[in-house]
């Protein structure tokens, strides 16, 4: 879902060839994600909880390397989007309701389902609004995002002595939370402002290396934390901006 497709031609034709760099990449997505799922099948939760951030790094690879290499495509973008269903709706959902959503019946898959409904309908939005909306932000919780959160809850909870499937009514509400934090006018930063490869000051250096030692000493913690940050990122900003409007004196 990160990638762009600024002035692509609508009339391309596969006759001309496909990119394979990018695309690889994609195909690199989708195989995390569906590994994903059949980590799920066989109980391996943790596992299937990782294959889902390998997809994501996969997904923030593709799109880079097409925008580096002025590779962007119709093609690759339409199966940038399905690949993402897979990996960050049908891998995500399929794991939540196995490892969390079981105990809860018709709520557990309902919510399961929902989730896999708002990812679609949040990668639809995103390609026809991708040439209208703002390139800092992104409308809406990133699929990529939410299947971090996800994910990250598997990976704390073994991290914290946990085993085997849990049944917690504060799962079963956040996956709800995801879903229509995923279709929400809310707006995330997309970190693909230009100012970021620019020179930047020595002491953000400085502590991008302290947040990789961090994260690299307690992965599953750290994860966890910054995806719940992100997820809330939303939310906040718009009670912020807000708070900041000028009220009308009547």
């Amino acid at each position: 879902m990160s990638r762009e497709v600024p002035g692509y031609d609508p009339r391309e034709s596969l006759r001309k060839g496909v990119y394979i760099l990018p695309n690889l990449f994609t195909t690199g997505c989708l195989f995390a994600g569906f590994y994903g799922i059949v980590s799920t099948m066989g109980g391996q939760y943790l596992t299937a909880a990782w294959f889902i951030l390998v997809a994501a790094i996969f997904d923030g690879l593709d799109g880079k390397v097409a925008r580096l290499t002025g590779t962007t495509s119709k093609f690759g973008v339409e199966y940038d989007s399905l690949a993402d269903l897979v990996a960050f709706g049908v891998s995500p959902g399929l794991l939540m309701f196995a490892w969390a959503l079981k105990p809860f019946g018709k709520l557990g898959w309902l919510a399961a389902f929902l989730y896999v409904v708002c990812c679609a309908l949040r990668l639809a939005r995103f390609n026809v609004q991708v040439a209208t909306v703002e390139s800092k932000r992104f409308v809406g919780l990133p699929t990529p995002a939410a299947a971090g959160m996800v994910a990250s809850c598997v990976l704390i909870f073994y991290e914290l002595g946990g085993s085997g499937e849990i049944k917690k009514i504060s799962v079963l509400l956040l996956i709800y939370v995801l879903a229509m934090l995923m279709v929400s006018n809310f707006r995330y930063y997309s970190f693909k402002d230009p100012e970021l490869f620019k020179r930047q000051p020595f002491w953000i250096l400085v502590i991008l290396i302290f947040l990789i030692i961090v994260i690299v000493a307690k992965p599953e913690i750290s994860l966890f934390s910054l995806a719940f940050a992100y997820m809330l990122s939303g939310p906040i900003g718009y009670l912020y901006s807000f708070s900041r409007r000028p009220r009308r004196i009547s």
